[in-house]
């Protein structure tokens, strides 16, 4: 069976607290656009699991691939038999779109598919949960307020449907663990739901991601893409999740090149 995991983007990100697990808890929307991984997952007569990656490269982190990890929590409580896993890599690595979570919740799903498991959306959610803080969102994968972790959803997020986006990736990768190390979580001025109910042309000043305050003095080129896409007609533009893609939401489909970038245009659903 082939499927096509998807990226997706934040809509603003609060970094509210850190928790006593080491976590921390954020306030965000989350919207899945076609920015797609190729995922197909076939049945073998015997034998393991054999996973196989293409595409761009994923560096190593001493951990199994969470498609993999994936895999094996269903196998350990159902008993799969063996499969082989391909996935072919589009979605930048280190860009804060969910690459990685997405997959790994699509071999759940597909798994659940494949073998008529039977698995409610809820028991999908509980197993995502234990694998990543956003892995759940790609479940359901339609637009949701994300809390907690990441891993509490509910269908609070405006509507954008139709709206245009284009997402810049400046080949740049960024660790989760790197954009933590420069938070600091706070509460913000103006909660991110109140936010978002200011019309369109207020959110460029009241809706924030927190991870730019300490990464754009990094990277430069952050600020850059996104002035860029304020100057290409955006009507709001930011870095989503906890970079290095940024994107900007558009009413009418725009052309943009930049040098040394990856340049993704499409429309949110």
């Amino acid at each position: 069976m082939l499927f096509f995991p998807n990226a997706k983007i934040n809509l603003g990100l609060h970094i509210l607290r850190k928790r006593a697990d080491n976590f921390h808890d954020i306030e965000s929307f989350f919207y899945p656009i076609d920015w797609q991984d190729v995922l197909e997952i076939l049945p073998k007569t015997a034998g393991e699991l054999e996973f196989v990656a293409t595409g761009i490269n994923i560096p190593p982190d001493g951990k199994d691939n969470l498609c993999v990890r994936a895999y094996q929590m269903l196998q350990q409580d159902f008993g799969l038999p063996a499969v082989y896993m391909h996935l072919h890599k589009n979605i930048p690595i280190g860009a804060g779109m969910g690459g990685g979570s997405a997959d790994s919740a699509f071999v759940l799903t597909g798994l659940n598919q494949l073998f008529d498991l039977r698995l409610t959306t809820e028991q999908l959610l509980a197993y995502a949960g234990k694998l990543g803080s956003d892995c759940a969102f790609f479940v359901e994968n339609k637009a949701q307020l994300a809390e907690g972790r990441g891993e509490i959803l509910s269908p609070n997020a405006p509507h954008l449907s139709g709206t245009y986006i284009t997402v810049v990736y400046p080949n740049l990768h960024i660790t989760t663990a790197e954009a933590y190390r420069g938070v600091v979580p706070c509460l913000p001025a103006l909660p991110l739901q109140e936010a978002i109910a200011l019309p369109r042309e207020q959110w460029k000043d009241h809706v924030q991601n927190d991870f730019e305050k300490s990464l754009f003095p990094q990277y430069p080129i952050l600020p850059a893409i996104k002035q860029t896409l304020y100057d290409t007609g955006a009507f709001y533009a930011s870095m989503t999740g906890s970079g290095s893609a940024v994107f900007g939401l558009f009413e009418a489909e725009t052309d943009i090149t930049l040098d040394n970038c990856t340049v993704w245009k499409g429309k949110i659903c």
